[in-house]
């Protein structure tokens, strides 16, 4: 990586942390924040919200990704960049996933987030393991309507496929 190409990352990464930092200071939830990027710019800035919202799922990368997609009107962020300032959580990781963005940077890896407090590697551990296993009771209830939503889907003719 070219000294110049480090420098843009690093400044994003910058104001990930500092997003990072103002969430904690003015009580919005965990140390974590995220931007994202396109074509050199800032288009959405998200921070950890989960214990002021009650809302499990209110990370700072997933709450960019919804800034970003209603801003940029689309559902996938190919030509964008995510800057966060901790490696993101299994969920986090799923999102940008689907939102499709061209790269991820992070500052903080899970062992450092992990010596906070935030340890997610348990969620690594159980995603891979067999459904009977895992620690949160998870049943699979056959109905024999079961597969009738994704036959309605795979015939519906005006969908937008993602």
């Amino acid at each position: 990586m070219e000294a110049q190409e480090l420098l843009q990352h690093k400044k994003f990464l910058k104001e990930a942390i500092k997003l990072a930092e103002k969430g904690v200071a003015t009580g919005k939830g965990g140390p974590f924040g995220a931007v994202i990027v396109k074509n050199g710019k800032i288009v959405a800035r998200g921070c950890n919200q989960v214990t002021s919202t009650n809302d499990p799922t209110r990370h700072a990368e997933v709450d960019a990704i919804r800034k970003a997609c209603k801003k940029l009107n689309s559902f996938e962020l190919k030509d964008c960049i995510i800057y966060s300032s901790c490696e993101p959580c299994p969920m986090c990781l799923g999102a940008i996933y689907w939102a499709r963005p061209k790269a991820l940077y992070f500052a903080a890896d899970r062992i450092i987030a992990a010596k906070h407090g935030f340890d997610d590697n348990f969620i690594y551990k159980e995603v891979v393991l067999p459904v009977k296993e895992r620690a949160i009771k998870t049943v699979c209830i056959a109905l024999d309507e079961k597969e009738k939503p994704f036959d309605n889907w795979d015939n519906k003719t005006d969908k937008t496929k993602y």
